[in-house]
């Protein structure tokens, strides 16, 4: 992308949110890299679903080092890789986070949110009600229950796996399925 060209929408990325669910809650091990998500199609799914140019901004914790050929990768897929450092017992891709949607209140563009964490409820707030579209990508059932309460003040909210499709195969979870979606065949 051009950097003089503005963005339509910031996808603001917690990595280690959704990594730590997906292992943690998700597949009870760390997840081997195939498991993970595809972090392109994340940005292709903001395309889709708003139109425009969004800017990927991949939010890493790099305080024990810069993971060189995970950052090139994100690059090269169109991501602004946002590597920090700080004192380990401070979330500091959290603070990042907060940062920078608080900054989003004074800048034009749509704000995507790939994070479960409930942190970031009070700074997603303010940007509802305007013109801008905000929303929030997580596994559904891990969502903070915060967000929910948002959806009424025009939160739009998707799931990582079933609406994104960033996985290359189906997870093993277990949710609540709207009868309109219900196929037997897959119970059989």
């Amino acid at each position: 992308m051009d950097d003089h060209t503005q963005p339509t929408a910031y996808l603001l990325v917690d990595g280690e949110n959704i990594d730590a669910t997906l292992g943690t809650s998700i597949l009870g091990r760390r997840p081997e890299s195939y498991e993970r998500p595809r972090w392109d199609r994340l940005l292709q799914f903001t395309r889709e679903k708003w139109g425009g140019s969004p800017r990927g901004l991949f939010f890493l914790n790099a305080s024990s080092g810069m993971p060189m050929s995970f950052i090139q990768a994100l690059k090269a897929i169109g991501y602004v890789p946002v590597p920090l450092s700080g004192p380990s017992d401070e979330k500091i891709v959290d603070i990042a986070i907060q940062r920078t949607l608080q900054a989003m209140a004074d800048r034009d563009g749509d704000v995507m949110l790939v994070s479960h964490d409930g942190d970031f409820l009070e700074d997603i707030e303010p940007l509802l009600g305007t013109e801008r579209r905000v929303g929030v990508v997580a596994f559904a059932e891990f969502r903070n229950g915060g967000f929910t309460q948002l959806l009424e003040q025009g939160l739009e909210a998707y799931d990582l796996e079933y609406d994104v499709r960033a996985f290359t195969a189906p997870l093993p979870r277990l949710r609540v399925i709207p009868i309109e979606e219900f196929d037997p065949t897959a119970f059989l």
